[in-house]
Order: structure tokens, then sequence, then C-alpha cells
């Protein structure tokens, strides 16, 4: 359960960032279709999203090349989903302010609310300890990418 004093982005704000994001970096990507990381960025695929997958144990996840750092992604991102456990997403946090990342995705389970609070002081959106796959399926059905 997400942290209490930390506030999502409203329903209209999560629609908006899912329309008008393009490319986005799948932290934590697996090649094992029974993955939650596997299916959701197949799914993100699938609606016209260009998908990144960034883990360094793997070349490429569902045909497309992985990077083994969001630093190492050539092309520019527009958010950041992280499918990793709670005590690597500071250091997730750490990057994308680095780099100067505008949106950070912190799938269901994955709450670090002090990194949440981090990346947002830092200009990004976040959205926290919930699901894009299904959050596209609420807010965006049928939305591609702008």
């Amino acid at each position: 359960m997400a942290d209490p004093a930390f506030t999502n982005p409203s329903d209209a704000d999560i629609a908006a960032l899912l329309r008008s994001t393009r490319r986005i970096a799948v932290v934590g990507a697996s090649d094992n279709p029974r993955r939650p990381s596997h299916e959701v960025a197949d799914y993100l695929l699938s609606q016209g999203y260009a998908v990144v997958p960034v883990n360094p144990q793997y070349e490429q996840v569902l045909g497309q090349p992985c990077q083994a750092s969001l630093s190492e992604v050539a092309e520019p991102i527009d958010l950041v989903d992280v499918f990793r456990a709670p005590e690597h997403v500071a250091a997730v946090v750490d990057e994308c302010i680095e780099l100067g990342l505008p949106a950070l995705w912190l799938q269901e389970g994955v709450i670090d609310a002090a990194a949440a609070e981090r990346a947002r002081a830092a200009g990004l959106t976040v959205v926290m300890d919930r699901c894009m796959l299904k959050e596209h399926r609420r807010l965006a059905p049928g939305a591609a990418p702008d």
C-alpha cells in the first residue's frame, strides 16, 4: 500500500501523461513472459509506445534492444516505468534526476515515498504504486501516444 503522505496525480493528469508519452524506458524489464514487467512492456508495445527495456542481464526483450542503464538510452525518454524492488528506487531516481527525465512511474508494490518526493521536487511527474497497464486500460483505453 502506498504511503498515505504521497499523493499521486489526478486521474485526468495520469490520462494526459499516458497520452503525451511516446517512449517508455522499462527498468527491470524481463524476457520471462510470466513476469509483470514483460506483460506490461508487451502491452505498451501493442498500444503504440516505443519501449526501451533497461536491464543489464539481457541483450534484448520483446525484440527490443536492452540497455544496461538509463544513461545508455540514446533516444529521449518520456517516462521511466520501474519494476524493481523498493530498495533500488532511490538509485533509479538519482539517475532520472541526473538525466533530466520528465516522468517516473513506480509499478504496484514499488513504493519509496521519500525517493518519489525527491523526484517530484526535482520536477518529475511521479506516479507510485499503480500498474501502468491497468491505468492505461482504465483512463486511456484505445489512446495511442499523441
